[in-house]
């Protein structure tokens, strides 16, 4: 529904089968420039800050208010409050629709400011609890942009609320190309740092504010939306006797869990953080350059079908949510796939492209690369689990997701924790692996190697391997848990076989693209060697019946036409 309107009849509240692909599309279309966005900020900031003491105390004060805003933001929602909601839209029952989403807003802005009081004056235990690797000017950074970054937790938490009445109302691309002014805003600050000269402390403290002033831009323009849907919306806290009350119990009931549940990755992400702050200095940098990467297929191809679908899921049959999740799985796989495959045989190039500029030399490159490339073995398992985990949600089962995610988190960390220390005595240095013996393998290298040392090492990539191996090990887990609640098949095997011809030849050409173009810069490399392995494979995948590859040389042919 357009413009202001202060009636939701039953067509326009409900999001049909038939806007599903739209809807889809439109998240997709979304999160593609908000991550393109997103790639330019971290572009600028390696250029600005490197893999140096700055950068990792940027990364570890972000992970505050990238904790709260998941356990209290749109993965919990997306459980707990936009099933609901929806349902009541569907069934006409508009009073009641606002009552919950006013309750739910009011609840979430008090535990998010609360939060966030607590977080601020406690920013050094917490700084030291996130990093205790960390010491000295590195560890008072950090200090100081957690009590930055963490001032702008409340509007991102009711960004996310805004999201979740937006997509309910079938509106998809605002609430996801809003992160665009976000990064917009840090993009602005980097500029200024190159122009000025300015330190790379300096640097982080102003994209900490440019962090805060990008919330808010990202809520307001939300928030006018918002408010021309459903103008009556106020917030309310507290509790009446009466069957409205019902539904507000129904959505605290899901979130417990479903926070829970998100909450377990994110202290998935928390471990790595911990863990890298005991390897060498740009550990922890290296990773969020690699999973900025990484996560980037997965929220275009896996995140934009789930949240496009939800709305209509959760009005569903167990039957219709079985054939809709399976569906789900097999479209997001012919893209994941492929980008798995990319990151695994061109990731050099890709990373040296996007941020193989400035203080960002080749063996920051080379290191980057191999840790995306660890991380990229369990990317097909990731968007796979984050479609069974909406699937499930919509069917009302919000524990289970929850306990599967705690189990992946103690083994990412058990693996992680066994191998990244062997892996941080491996140096890279003017393109070269260097192996350092330096006291017990399994232990942390000496204090003067760990922050002293200027070359790269590859601890994080032992991190980024339990992870990969944990995502199959969430994968298996959920598919179990699926076909017990939707008793249809959820395996790997009616989503991945007819993808192993085309995924087999599309690494065969990548490999010979980046030996055919060894001689050329990154920036030329990544793309041939992206259109002749995707074109390979694209045709490869339509030729054995892939209906996505299909559907896709379609449209291709459609726009060559015109």
């Amino acid at each position: 529904m357009d413009g202001h309107d202060s009636s939701f009849p039953d067509s326009s509240a409900q999001v049909t089968t038939q806007d599903a692909p739209r809807g889809s599309a439109a998240v997709a279309s979304g999160i593609l420039l908000s991550r393109l966005a997103g790639l330019a900020r971290e572009s600028l900031m390696r250029v600005v800050l490197g893999l140096g003491p700055a950068a990792d105390a940027f990364a570890a004060a972000l992970r505050i208010p990238n904790l709260l805003q998941n356990l209290l933001g749109e993965g919990s929602l997306s459980a707990s409050f936009i099933p609901v909601y929806s349902r009541l839209l569907g069934e006409g029952r508009r009073d009641e629709a606002g009552r919950v989403a006013a309750a739910v807003a009011g609840l979430l802005a008090s535990l998010a400011g609360g939060l966030a009081v607590i977080a601020i004056l406690a920013a050094r235990p917490l700084a030291t609890v996130l990093a205790p690797g960390f010491e000295g000017a590195r560890l008072e950074l950090t200090v100081d942009l957690i009590r930055i970054t963490t001032g702008g937790l409340g509007l991102l938490v009711l960004s996310a609320w805004c999201l979740g009445i937006l997509n309910s109302h079938g509106k998809f691309f605002l609430p996801y190309v809003a992160p665009v002014l976000w990064n917009v805003a840090q993009i602005a600050v980097l500029i200024a740092a190159l122009s000025g000269g300015w330190s790379p402390s300096r640097a982080a403290t102003g994209l900490a504010w440019g962090l805060v002033v990008g919330g808010a831009l990202q809520f307001g323009v939300q928030a006018v939306r918002v408010w021309r849907l459903a103008p009556e919306l106020r917030p309310w806290i507290g509790r009446t006797i009466g069957r409205k009350d019902l539904f507000v119990a129904e959505v605290r009931r899901r979130f417990g869990p479903a926070a829970l549940g998100r909450g377990a990755l994110q202290i998935s992400g928390y471990l790595d953080l911990v863990l890298a702050s005991l390897l060498t200095t740009g550990a922890v940098a290296g990773l969020l350059s690699a999973q900025m990467l990484y996560g980037l297929p997965v929220a275009l191809f896996a995140s934009s079908v789930a949240a496009a679908a939800l709305p209509k899921m959760s009005q569903s049959s167990v039957a219709e949510l079985a054939a809709t999740s399976l569906r789900a799985r097999q479209r997001s796989a012919f893209f994941v796939v492929f980008c798995a495959v990319s990151f695994l045989t061109l990731g050099e190039s890709i990373v040296g492209s996007l941020f193989g500029w400035g203080a960002f030399d080749g063996d920051d490159v080379l290191a980057v690369s191999i840790v995306l490339a660890a991380y990229s073995l369990g990317l097909p398992a990731v968007a796979s689990s984050r479609i069974h985990q909406n699937s499930l949600y919509a069917a009302g089962d919000t524990k289970g997701p929850a306990q599967i995610a705690a189990a992946r988190v103690c083994l990412a960390a058990a693996i992680g924790l066994t191998i990244m220390f062997p892996m941080d005595r491996v140096a890279i240095h003017a393109g070269e692996f260097l192996f350092l013996a330096d006291g017990d393998w399994f232990g942390p290298l000496s204090p003067g190697v760990r922050s002293g040392s200027p070359d790269p090492h590859l601890g994080a990539a032992g991190l980024a391997l339990g992870s990969a191996v944990a995502a199959w090990a969430e994968l298996a887990l959920l598919g179990r848990r699926s076909r017990r609640t939707f008793g249809a098949p959820s395996g790997p095997s009616p989503v991945m076989s007819k993808l192993v011809t085309p995924t087999t030849l599309a690494i065969v050409v990548a490999i010979v693209a980046r030996w055919a173009t060894g001689g050329l810069p990154a920036v030329a490399t990544a793309p041939i060697g992206l259109a002749a392995a995707g074109t390979a494979y694209v045709v490869v995948a339509a030729a054995t019946g892939v209906a996505e590859a299909q559907t896709l040389i379609g449209r291709v042919r459609r726009l060559v036409r015109y």
